[in-house]
């Protein structure tokens, strides 16, 4: 049994373990070329936009776990970047206050998801869809203008850096730890994995497949909330900008199934899309050093997700039968 566990535990982890490879081989490249050096600032800059793009393809990884998509995870986290500009300034009571007000923002844009899904059982893609385009026009009510009052002590404090540590590294390890692991162990959490494996399987089974599901959309909401309360201190400003939402979205996508989370379900979690984001945020900078032209950054992203897709499909493709996957 102990032999097998290694072979098993890498059986599981093959496409979470070869992201952080690659992540690994590309960063260091990149701190190779780079012209500046390996200095705080770069790394606190790097880490920044990585966080950003980790928290949304976090958020987008709960709900693709049950099998479904979350298509307004952009539109929420532009939707709380317009709410904490407003919010992020004055007295340390205010800013708090801002905090969980934005927090709760992501929170409610969650649950209007989770009822449209699972209360209005409408397919994911449609509904989020849908309440997408209704996050961003709350987002023009707030923000009709590019702008923002944010506390600049604030902002430093939680884009900066303890000890050459950046701290929103920190603050992504401590929603790693204090959320998503003890999420993943719990009972609605397994039941997120059950559902996407098979939800008629996992309701004949005695999982609460409407409770998942409701926590998959409501989590990603919140998480979705992080990102953009970061998105805000990094900015100090805000913009309701669809074509800002829709790249964030689909970035998130690509970034989870580069991570190993399968989009049929069932398979990966929140380490892998981390890695998956942060890997297609390298392959901007390495462009960037490289001097090569902005418009190959879109050609290269395209061909890594392509590439992640055909190979997390293979178990499937393979598989005569498709629980075959999961064994």
């Amino acid at each position: 049994m102990s032999g097998s566990s290694p072979r098993l535990f890498l059986r599981h982890n093959a496409l979470p373990l070869l992201a952080a490879a690659i992540f690994a081989l590309m960063f260091g490249l990149y701190l190779a070329l780079q012209p500046n050096g390996i200095r705080t600032d770069v790394l606190v800059t790097a880490a920044n936009k990585g966080v950003l793009l980790a928290l949304i393809a976090s958020a987008q990884t709960l709900p693709v776990l049950t099998g479904g998509i979350d298509l307004s995870v952009g539109a929420i986290v532009v939707l709380c970047n317009c709410l904490a500009s407003t919010l992020l300034s004055g007295t340390p009571t205010q800013i708090a206050f801002g905090v969980a007000a934005t927090l709760c923002g992501g929170l409610a844009a969650g649950m209007v998801n989770a009822l449209a899904v699972v209360v209005g059982r409408l397919q994911p893609i449609i509904a989020t869809l849908a309440t997408s385009t209704m996050f961003y026009g709350v987002s023009l009510l707030l923000r009709p203008n590019p702008g923002g009052d944010i506390d600049d002590d604030f902002a430093s404090a939680l884009t900066g850096a303890v000890g050459g540590v950046p701290v929103s590294l920190l603050l992504l390890l401590a929603i790693v730890l204090l959320l998503w692991l003890p999420f993943r162990r719990s009972l609605t959490g397994r039941g997120l994995y059950a559902v996407g494996s098979s939800e008629a399987s996992a309701y004949m089974s005695g999982v609460k497949v409407a409770r998942a599901k409701a926590c998959a959309y409501v989590g990603a909401g919140l998480l979705s909330g992080f990102a953009g309360l970061l998105l805000t201190l990094v900015a100090e400003s805000a913009q309701a900008s669809a074509i800002q939402a829709g790249d964030l979205t689909l970035n998130s996508i690509a970034a989870v199934v580069i991570g190993g989370t399968s989009l049929f379900g069932g398979v990966g979690g929140i380490v892998g899309s981390i890695l998956g984001a942060f890997i297609l945020r390298t392959i901007g900078d390495l462009l960037f050093v490289l001097s090569a032209p902005p418009l190959w950054q879109p050609m290269f992203q395209g061909l890594i997700l392509l590439g992640a897709v055909s190979f997390s499909a293979l178990p499937t493709l393979r598989a005569r039968n498709r629980l075959e996957t999961y064994r």
